[in-house]
């Protein structure tokens, strides 16, 4: 029997490793999250439940860059974690609230856009589940 000649794909010159984790709450866990990357070889990282207040970025070890967003009851909130490799393509970063945000990364194969997306839970009133 005769096999499917193979049909090769055409693939991106590098590969791109992309993550998302809940990390329940990010106090004193950032380093945790850098380590992770760096031993996942992941580059894009977005996370949910941070628990953070503000609207910042900081360095959070292993040359990693957070971009996160978090309302002032340190409730919900999200973010992106950036690998070294990926920290000077960052172009744009938008905020919508403690549940989305975005990132926008300049590469040689054009604009990436990358989400970062905290959906409402089951137990969260009706209203709130509209809102979302």
């Amino acid at each position: 029997m005769r096999a499917l000649p193979r049909v090769e794909r055409p693939r991106l010159m590098k590969l791109v490793r992309l993550g998302t984790l809940n990390v329940g709450t990010l106090t004193e866990r950032s380093r945790e999250v850098a380590d992770l990357m760096k031993r996942r070889r992941i580059q894009v990282l977005c996370l949910q439940e941070t628990r953070w207040k503000g609207a910042k970025a900081r360095e959070i070890g292993e040359g990693v860059k957070l971009y996160y967003n978090g309302e002032e009851t340190k409730r919900l909130g999200v973010g992106i974690a950036v690998a070294e490799s990926f920290k000077d393509l960052v172009a744009a970063v938008q905020r919508k609230d403690d549940r989305i945000m975005s990132l926008r990364l300049d590469t040689k194969e054009g604009y990436w856009t990358i989400m970062s997306v905290y959906a409402l839970q089951t137990e969260c009133p009706e209203h709130d589940k509209d809102d979302f």
